[in-house]
């Protein structure tokens, strides 16, 4: 029984130090969203954390809002990329369990 619960243990570490590895992989990570065809771009570390933001010179003809749109649409593509990236590399460490956490 004991060998059994000292697996286990030994499972949970690796677990938790490939869970570490992804986390600062997803740090490091540059993920792009972009609108407007392009116009705007985000860029977000596999955290959901902003970088850049690169605003073509051409978006100085459009009026506020469409500017303020375009930079929140590009956003949220980043942020969503992000989590899609981050879901796949968790999964390769979980084997598709679900979030536990304190992992």
């Amino acid at each position: 029984m004991f060998k059994g619960m000292s697996n286990i243990y030994k499972q949970a570490q690796k677990m938790q130090k490939d869970m570490k590895k992804v986390q600062d992989e997803l740090e490091n990570l540059q993920i792009e969203g972009q609108s407007g065809g392009g116009i705007v771009k985000v860029v977000v570390n596999g955290k959901k954390e902003p970088k850049t933001v690169i605003i073509d010179d051409s978006i100085s003809k459009e009026d506020k809002d469409m500017v303020e749109d375009l930079i929140l649409a590009a956003m949220k593509n980043a942020f969503d990329n992000a989590e899609k990236e981050s879901s796949e590399k968790m999964k390769s460490v979980t084997g598709g369990m679900p979030n536990i956490p304190g992992f």
